[in-house]
């Protein structure tokens, strides 16, 4: 990339998403976040579709914390860009900082990033805010430059007094995840947690299609999304104007054209052709395991390859604690 292209910030990178209709604010996440500050590192990790930039959207504009917004992409991979749109989000939450460290990101780029990280720490501790500022960066997994991941490991480990950091993935992120659980530097909130509780799809889909939807309707549909926001969503906007609510809610599955248009598009268009394959082989299971995956599959990467979907959030729950 050349620099005067690599030097151009992209403004609406830096604004944080508007609400959109039919937003229901859930305050039980928005709790979890405001605790897990305290540790320095939360990451809200969940498939596509979860609400994972809606709940932080509508957090960050509640409370008095400067919020510094940056919405990746992939040309993010390029760690002087990522690095002028972080420090351009940290100027707007706490002007005055990206004069102190724009020279570390005149050319020749620096080989290594940890120089204006160090500048940027030293900054923000010479400059403390009572209320605390919060650096989020959404959607994490489209980034998988190696230097980039080593300045945000650095700046996650030496944050200042007052500084969090806020990640949303549709996987995990290449991070030292275990050591900073381990020593409670961690918060994660994971598709267990972001999935609709009855009363939360009920205000969804009430909010879409109108009060006059009954309870135990709107209860089958929590169910058997699972508490899935998109398909909560898709749900909603194929029930308007629908005379048999307890058939569409009946015959509602995965195959539905919306959701199977979202989840071919977001999700498995995004996946390698091998994987992709190896997810259609195993689908006639009900429940997986390494070695019966082999079986059906007659390859022999059954667990590596279920702890990659895991890792990757495609949907795959575990039910033990030993990835068996």
């Amino acid at each position: 990339m050349r620099a005067s292209e690599r030097d151009v910030l992209l403004a609406t990178k830096l604004h944080v998403p508007g609400r959109q209709p039919g937003f229901v604010p859930r305050p039980r996440l928005a709790r979890a976040l405001d605790e897990g500050l305290a540790r320095g590192l939360v990451l809200v990790c969940a498939p596509a579709g979860s609400g994972k930039t809606a709940l932080l959207a509508d957090w960050a504009r509640s409370g008095d914390r400067a919020v510094a917004w940056l919405s990746l992409d992939a040309g993010d991979n390029d760690p002087v860009r990522f690095w002028r749109h972080a420090v351009a989000a940290l100027d707007r939450a706490r002007p005055g900082i990206s004069g102190q460290v724009s020279a570390f990101l005149s050319p020749p780029a620096p080989r290594s990033f940890e120089g204006l990280v160090t500048a940027l720490i030293n900054e923000l501790a010479a400059r403390p805010d009572q209320a605390g500022t919060v650096l989020v960066l959404d959607d994490y997994q489209l980034l998988d430059a190696a230097q980039v991941h080593a300045s945000v490991e650095f700046l996650v480990g030496q944050r200042p007094p007052g500084l969090g950091v806020v990640l949303t993935s549709r996987s995990d992120p290449p991070l030292p995840l275990a050591r900073l659980r381990a020593n409670g530097q961690l918060a994660e909130l994971r598709a267990a947690d972001l999935r609709f509780t009855d009363q939360e799809a009920a205000a969804l889909l009430h909010a879409a299609v109108g009060d006059d939807l009954p309870g135990e309707a709107a209860a089958a549909l929590a169910a058997r999304t699972e508490g899935w926001a998109a398909g909560l969503q898709l749900a909603a906007l194929s029930l308007r104007g629908r005379a048999d609510v307890a058939g569409f809610v009946a015959a509602f599955s995965g195959s539905h054209r919306y959701v199977l248009d979202y989840l071919a598009q977001e999700v498995l268009d995004r996946q390698e052709e091998q994987l992709r394959r190896f997810l259609l082989d195993t689908s006639v299971l009900e429940r997986l395991s390494g070695g019966l995956c082999d079986a059906v599959t007659g390859r022999a990467d059954g667990q590596e390859m279920l702890e990659q979907i895991e890792r990757s959030g495609l949907f795959l729950v575990p039910l033990d604690e030993v990835r068996g």
